[in-house]
């Protein structure tokens, strides 16, 4: 049976704040065990999103990207996302959106509703650990996803969390 949620995390755990959609992943998957009222949660963990994810999203009810953002106004932001055609289209790592219209095109009907949790990040370089900020701003972004799935909060209400 597919599991109605799916969390997908990606970025390289090896350069710094890049770490942080896996590790939220990783977070969700260990808290997704001790909390029913979720429902099944499926998490799923890349470096990078890849054209093959396509089947991974079929018969979901909802589905929830995670990655590092290099930028923003707060620690966190939360949004819907929309099918759209980029320039990632042509590469072997594809935005959450490209996914979407890839899907579309794939299946002739449009993807289950789609979210982008961005973390704020601050250092991507190779071979250094989470940064101090980076730990803060995920810890609240697992704050606000655990609300989410329990249904206590929507997408508009947690957009562009400022801290």
């Amino acid at each position: 049976m597919i599991a109605p949620t799916l969390i997908i995390g990606y970025g390289n755990p090896s350069r710094g704040d890049d770490a942080l959609g896996p590790m939220a992943v990783e977070a969700i998957g260990k808290l997704a065990a001790s909390r029913p009222e979720w429902g099944e949660v499926e998490v799923v963990t890349d470096f990078q999103l890849q054209i093959e994810f396509v089947t991974d999203l079929a018969g979901r009810e909802r589905i929830v990207f995670i990655d590092a953002a290099a930028s923003g106004i707060g620690p966190f932001s939360f949004a819907p996302l929309l099918p759209k055609q980029d320039a990632s289209f042509t590469t072997h790592a594809l935005s959450p959106a490209t996914l979407l219209a890839v899907y579309r095109d794939f299946h002739d009907e449009d993807a289950p509703p789609a979210f982008l949790l961005g973390i704020r990040g601050y250092d991507f370089d190779l071979g250094i650990p989470l940064s101090p900020q980076a730990e803060s701003n995920l810890s609240a972004a697992i704050g606000m996803i655990e609300d989410w799935l329990s249904g206590s909060k929507g997408p508009a209400s947690v957009e562009n969390q400022k801290k």
